[in-house]
C-alpha cells in the first residue's frame, strides 16, 4: 500500500532573485527550496520531501496551514512516499536471467556487461 503524506508549505516572491524568484518553506521539515514559478516551486517542495524521506523519518502528515504575512501563499502539496523511493532507490539487486548459449558466448568474447546491456534494455523498454 502506498504511503500518501501531505504537509503546508509557503511560497514567498523575492523578486531580487531573478533565477529562482520563489522561495519555498517548508515548515514541518525545517526545509527551504526555491522554484522559478510557483508551479516549480510545489514541485521543487514535493521533491524537497521526497528526497528527504529517502534517509529521514518524515514527521505525520500536516493539513493545518500555517498563518502567512504579506503576499505569502500557504498551500498543501501531496507526495506519494512509496512511489518517490521507487523511483529514486538505485540500490543494486541480483537477478539470474537465461539466454541462448551462443549469446552468451558471443557477450563474453565482446566483453559485454551483461548487467549494464539488461539494465539499458529494461529502462527502454519501461519508458524510464
Amino acid at each position: 500500500m502506498d504511503s500518501i503524506k501531505v504537509f503546508p508549505i509557503i511560497i514567498t516572491e523575492n523578486k531580487d532573485n531573478s533565477a529562482y524568484p520563489y522561495f519555498v518553506e517548508i515548515p514541518d521539515l525545517d526545509g527551504m527550496t526555491e522554484g522559478q514559478s510557483i508551479a516549480d516551486a510545489i514541485k521543487m517542495a514535493k521533491d524537497y520531501i521526497g528526497t528527504y524521506s529517502l534517509e529521514n523519518s518524515l514527521p505525520k502528515s500536516n493539513t493545518n496551514l500555517p498563518s502567512v504575512q504579506g503576499d505569502a501563499i500557504a498551500t498543501l502539496v501531496t507526495v506519494n512516499v512509496s512511489e518517490y523511493k521507487r523511483k529514486h532507490d538505485n540500490k543494486v539487486v541480483k537477478k539470474t536471467i537465461t539466454i541462448p548459449n551462443y549469446l552468451n558466448e558471443l557477450g563474453k568474447e565482446n566483453n559485454i556487461n551483461f548487467s549494464e546491456v539488461m539494465t539499458a534494455a529494461l529502462k527502454k523498454k519501461l519508458n524510464v
